[in-house]
Parts: C-alpha cells; structure tokens; sequence
C-alpha cells in the first residue's frame, strides 16, 4: 500500500513539473540550440532523466534541476558535434588565462560553433554580472571593446594601476567562474 502511494506522488511530481515547466524549458533549450528537433531530442533528455532521477521527490528547486540538466545536455550536444577544436579559437594571456575571444568574434555559420557561441556568451554575460561594476566595465572596454588599459583610466579619469587591479580581478573571478564551462566543452 504504501509503495503504490509513493509511486502516485512521485507519478504526479512528475505529471507538475512537466506541467509548469514544459513550455518554458522548451524555450530554454531553443534558444541555445539550432534546430526544434535539436530542442525536442534535449528536452526528451531531461524528462527521461527526470522521471529516472530516483530522489526525484526529495528535489528541493525542481526548476532550478531541469534547467541544470538541460544546459548540461545542450552542452554535451555541441561537444559532441563540433567539427572545429574549441582550442582553435582560444588564447592564453600572459598569465594563462583563456578567452574565448576568437570564438565568441568567429562568422562561422555552422550549427555547433553557433551553439557554443551562445553557451559560451550566456555563461559570460552571467559570470559579468555577478562583478562590481567597475570591474565588469573594464574587462568589457579591454576585451571586447578593444579600449586599450590607458584609454580606460583616461575615460574613467584613474590611475592606470587602478585600471589594471580592476581587470586583474575581474579576470580572476571569471577564470573560476567558467574553468567548468572551460573544461566541459574542451573534454573530448
């Protein structure tokens, strides 16, 4: 009795999830890939994990779980489908730090460096917004902007050395930041 009883209210946690969830995880995943079949094979993916995942009751953030599992596949796709190495397009600075730089620039109209493109540009426009915005102004002026350093504190009226400190750790918070990201698309 008590079997078939956590068996219907882990049926109907299920039956909820895809309920409030469905559309807008479709949505997600559309976004970031290139194809509605690319969409609906990935969402299909996360269902199936889903309904699969034994501690599917015991999940707190239910939303937060298929949007995690979902970039997670969207990720795996690209990975696997990518017919340009990602360390084509990377560059080390001086004190190895990567950047995406050429990758996220590249024209290349194939569907799996586009998806890497957004995957790449999402996770760092969201790893930008979590640095003061000092920080976050000067990574983007020297970075993607191509202000250089001194052209920076000239704007901002700073020190050179104040410029540089800032970007010093914006780097370093985005170096942590995307080191996952980093090393999910680079894994063969």
């Amino acid at each position: 009795m008590k079997d078939g009883m956590e068996a219907m209210a882990r049926q109907q946690t299920i039956i909820s999830a895809v309920k409030d969830y469905g559309r807008q995880l479709f949505g997600f995943i559309r976004s970031r890939v290139n194809t509605n079949e690319d969409a609906e094979d990935i969402l299909q993916d996360v269902w199936y994990q889903f309904s699969n995942f034994s501690g599917v009751d015991s999940v707190e953030n239910v939303g937060g779980w298929l949007y995690r599992v979902a970039r997670n596949r969207i990720i795996d796709k690209a990975r696997k489908k990518k017919e340009a190495h990602l360390e084509d397009y990377t560059y080390e600075d001086e004190e190895g730090v990567s950047f995406f730089t050429s990758l996220m620039r590249s024209n290349e109209t194939d569907a799996e460096t586009q998806t890497m493109q957004r995957v790449i540009w999402d996770e760092l426009m969201a790893a930008l917004q979590e640095l003061p915005e000092k920080q976050r102004n000067v990574f983007v002026w020297n970075e993607l902007e191509e202000m250089t350093l001194q052209e920076i504190a000239d704007r901002e009226n700073e020190n050179i050395k104040t410029i540089i400190s800032r970007k010093r750790y914006a780097v370093l918070h985005l170096r942590e930041r995307l080191e996952t990201l980093y090393n999910d698309l680079t894994n063969n």
